[in-house]
């Protein structure tokens, strides 16, 4: 019979396949995400280059966005690949780059201010110090957890992933709030930001804390979510040191063309530099 069968061993087997290569917590639960997703449109059929395009010509019925198509269809080749399915690929939509971000989901510095503030207002004193971490540092989420009380008192952390390892520089001022924040919850080494047991934040808890705080801020939801600090961070930086090289270092980034995405504009500043050009009588 021709075709390849997907089977739940295999997918277990590529999950683990990530894992040994160090790939990122969310990088692993997206590819996941993705593989399971095609896994149930496939049912009981094989796996071939037919079903591959069928399978991308179903996302785009569903009206994914572009973006999201390829992302999905880069899961699935991946999967070929680490399988040995040398005769299964997928061709990507050919996308154009953006030329401005949409502003539903441009987060400005006023609506960063009401969101800590709101996180203040309402007690939430460890998601508010988070969200600075995050928007001051530039750092991923899921790199929280080198933010520990021994990187706060060298203001600076370590960080090591996907087999790199760079030093982000903690402002000042953050490394001063940590420590006392540290000094508050009893937490005289390691990660300062833990629940109430003891464990890691989680990607997903991060996720919903923010959102919480939308209606209260007056913040779109479509515009909160961990990694819009993160773009924050790159415009505000770039702002001031015009240095996309050293912003791409500070990111993680191995490639400039990753960085160009943070500093798209937004829809608003692209629209007031056509019309700073005049050419309309």
């Amino acid at each position: 019979m021709d075709g390849h069968q997907l089977t739940a061993r295999l997918v277990a087997a590529y999950e683990q396949h990530l894992r040994a290569e160090e790939r990122s917590a969310g990088t692993i639960e997206k590819y996941l995400r993705d593989v399971r997703a095609f896994q149930l449109w496939l049912g009981r059929g094989r796996v071939d280059n037919i079903k591959l395009v069928e399978w991308k010509s179903y996302l785009m019925l569903r009206r994914y966005a572009p973006v999201t198509i390829n992302s999905m269809l880069a899961a699935v080749n991946s999967l070929c690949r680490f399988l040995g399915w040398n005769d299964c690929h997928v061709k990507y939509l050919k996308v154009q780059r953006r030329l401005f971000r949409e502003s539903a989901r441009e987060l400005t510095k006023a609506e960063y201010a009401r969101l800590l503030a709101a996180a203040q207002a309402l007690r939430q004193q460890r998601l508010a110090l988070l969200m600075e971490t995050i928007c001051s540092t530039g750092i991923r989420v899921s790199e929280v957890k080198y933010i520990t009380v021994e990187a706060a008192r060298r203001g600076r952390a370590e960080i090591a992933l996907k087999g790199k390892i760079r030093t982000i520089l903690l402002p000042k001022k953050l490394a001063r709030k940590l420590l006392q924040y540290a000094e508050q919850q009893k937490t005289a080494s390691g990660e300062i930001f833990l629940t109430a047991s003891g464990k890691s934040l989680s990607r997903r808890q991060i996720w919903a804390e923010m959102k919480h705080l939308c209606s209260y801020a007056r913040v779109e939801p479509t515009k909160v979510f961990p990694h819009n600090l993160r773009h924050l961070f790159a415009t505000a930086f770039y702002q001031v040191c015009k240095d996309i090289v050293h912003l791409a270092d500070v990111l993680g980034h191995s490639s400039i063309e990753t960085t160009r995405i943070y500093l798209v504009t937004s829809g608003k500043e692209h629209a007031r530099q056509l019309e700073k050009l005049g050419l309309v009588s």
